[in-house]
């Protein structure tokens, strides 16, 4: 990670957090004290812990939202506490991931559950963010046309999306390129067709052969297996699939078969993540 040379003093000043009038006595304190630039603005109470984080994120290009900055939803936590356990835990996974299967020249991977309500969006999300926070061009794809999630976790408001750049219907300029993590880009699922399963049948290995151009890191999100061989489908095109597990709700004897179905469809089965939430 390169360090920004922009200044502490400097990006509280230009984001509004201190005046020009205050640093003066800001450095005074600094050097009487001995202490940091963000330390003495905060001993007099200029700014607070939260403020100092921001400023830090943005000299190490390490980009995340506070708490009531209302960009996405509040369920991407590794957007809006990036320093929790929970986010350590994705990124001991992403480390995983790259280990294991990006290294090797795989560029994507399927995130696969059983049933429904399995946490499978939220974690391909939260996934995604950390996978951008690393430097990695990353793109989400919402293979899910039955139910799609991702546009309503990270409030897009684009009209069109993989179900349309399938149909023919548009490009892959619907890509939509989140501002605030710069690696990270989103192909929302796009106009609900009649015919989801077909759709991914015909079209997904074309689409997945031109984004591995541009992209380091493609993580889809897909129906759940019970709705369908929409999964399967793109499980089989990516090579591999991470299966998402929700601790007390998925039943082992689910999780097995559909390992079994994925591995006779050709698609590597990287691990089970197991989510609570």
């Amino acid at each position: 990670m390169t360090k920004n040379p922009i200044s502490i003093g400097s990006i509280l000043l230009d984001s509004g957090k201190i005046k020009a009038s205050d640093e003066d006595r800001i450095i005074f304190l600094q050097k009487q004290k001995g202490i940091r630039f963000g330390d003495a603005a905060k001993a007099l109470g200029l700014i607070n812990d939260d403020d100092i984080q921001k400023a830090l994120s943005s000299q190490f290009d390490f980009p995340f939202l506070a708490a009531d900055e209302d960009c996405f939803s509040q369920k991407l936590v590794a957007a809006y506490r990036p320093f929790s356990s929970e986010v350590e835990s994705l990124r001991v996974l992403r480390e995983q991931l790259m280990l294991r299967w990006f290294i090797d020249d795989h560029k994507t991977l399927a995130l696969v559950s059983p049933d429904r309500s399995e946490g499978r969006s939220h974690l391909a999300a939260n996934l995604a963010i950390v996978f951008s926070q690393l430097g990695k061009r990353t793109l989400l794809i919402d293979a899910d046309l039955r139910q799609p999630r991702q546009h309503q976790l990270f409030k897009l408001k684009g009209v069109y999306g993989l179900s349309d750049v399938l149909a023919g219907r548009a490009d892959l300029t619907t890509i939509t390129q989140i501002p605030i993590f710069r690696d990270l880009s989103i192909l929302p699922a796009g106009t609900l067709p009649p015919n989801p399963g077909e759709l991914i049948s015909r079209g997904i290995k074309n689409c997945l052969q031109q984004l591995q151009i541009q992209f380091d890191v493609i993580l889809i999100d897909t129906p759940s297996a019970e709705q369908g061989m929409d999964a399967h489908t793109v499980a089989s095109n990516c090579g591999g699939a991470l299966l998402v597990a929700r601790q007390h709700h998925t039943r082992l004897n689910d999780l097995r078969l559909l390992k079994e179905i994925l591995q006779a469809g050709g698609s590597q089965c990287l691990g089970v993540a197991l989510v609570n939430y």
